[in-house]
């Protein structure tokens, strides 16, 4: 079978090659690859940044934002043939440590666990691909061409659920939400917000192109003038900072009001320097009784929890985050020349 083949820690490498097809083992399916999502992430592997190969190798697979169709599945697994479903990216360590024995390996602590397509794990990025069925998602047979999204989606539902339990933390009634950035994540999260009842605010940079009317068919504000003006504009309880442009990322955290929260999703390339009041910030959460935290990875309830809002979402709107479809055999127009804020998906099925 075809997949896509990198050597961790090495530029250049990625490429699509031909690999044995895969033997399920006990309690796994066998996956039928339909699509996967490009991230920033990937991007960053197939760079050569960052990626740790499966034991004994030296490449790996590949691909973390999944969507499959089961050919196989052991009996009892609660799946069978033709179930649309999603890997989810994560195993906990095997020591564990605390979070990965109450299933929130999302949350290690001591950062040995693995994950797909990133560290010790071959990817989804494959024709054919095995997954254990407790890490396998069903998804509506409904979401076939939107179901890709479900990883990042499930970020998104980690995300508002941390901060409803940090709200929790004394009376809080939460009106209006400001994303900062419209790319998938940050449409993602407005979409939750609406989904809320909330007043969504988003701010991007971009005046023209698909963001604003994506936005506006959410219910939400657009902004691109500043985000001093979508500040004024949202007073938001929430924020949520979706680009990692460091900067941003900063003026986020200034733009709650009393007991704001401010939720960090976007992750900065490291060695950019900005001048920043920290005495400032620092008297302002304090006062204010405000909560800056950021968070990455998903666990099993978050990926639930996803999968319902997939469905419980606009299928067309949907549609529309997906702005770029290749086929397997020109894999590279997925991972160069395209801005980050692009959702571009690889079409696993044939071509």
């Amino acid at each position: 079978m075809r997949a896509l083949t990198f050597a961790p820690g090495k530029q250049g490498t990625l490429e699509l090659a031909e690999i044995d097809d895969p033997d399920p083992g006990e309690g796994e399916l066998l996956v039928e690859g339909l699509a996967l999502g490009v991230c920033g992430t990937d991007k960053e592997l197939a760079n050569g940044e960052y990626g740790w190969a499966p034991e004994g190798a030296d490449r790996m697979v590949i691909g973390h934002e999944s969507l499959g169709r089961v050919r196989t599945a052991p009996e009892g697994s609660g799946f069978a043939p033709g179930d649309l479903v999603v890997g989810v990216v994560r195993r906990p360590d095997p020591v564990p440590c605390g979070a990965c024995a109450r299933g929130q390996f999302d949350s290690c602590r001591n950062g040995d666990y693995s994950e797909r397509g990133i560290k010790q794990l071959d990817g989804f990025g494959s024709e054919l691909w095995t997954v254990e069925a407790e890490y396998a998602v069903k998804l509506d047979p409904a979401l076939s061409d939107v179901g890709v999204l479900l990883e990042p989606m499930s970020v998104l539902a980690k995300a508002w659920d941390q901060i409803d339990r940090i709200g929790s933390r004394a009376w809080f009634e939460p009106k209006s939400v400001l994303v900062t950035g419209a790319g998938p994540i940050g449409l993602l999260a407005a979409l939750i917000g609406a989904q809320r009842g909330l007043d969504v605010h988003v701010y991007d940079h971009n005046e023209h192109g698909p963001k604003p009317k994506l936005a506006a068919d959410l219910g939400a504000t657009y902004h691109y003038e500043s985000m001093a003006a979508a500040v004024e504009a949202a007073t938001p309880d929430i924020v949520i900072e979706a680009t990692g442009v460091a900067d941003l990322v900063f003026d986020a955290i200034s733009a709650t009001g009393a007991f704001g929260i401010t939720c960090l999703t976007g992750v900065s390339s490291a060695g950019r320097k900005v001048g920043v009041d920290a005495g400032g910030v620092n008297r302002q959460i304090v006062l204010e009784n405000d909560v800056v935290f950021g968070t990455v990875n998903a666990n099993l309830d978050h990926y639930a929890e996803a999968a319902r809002q997939l469905a419980g979402a606009d299928r067309d709107w949907l549609r529309r985050i997906i702005t770029r479809r290749v086929p397997l055999s020109r894999f590279k127009d997925a991972f160069n020349g395209e801005p980050d804020d692009v959702k571009v998906v690889i079409d696993l099925t044939g071509g």
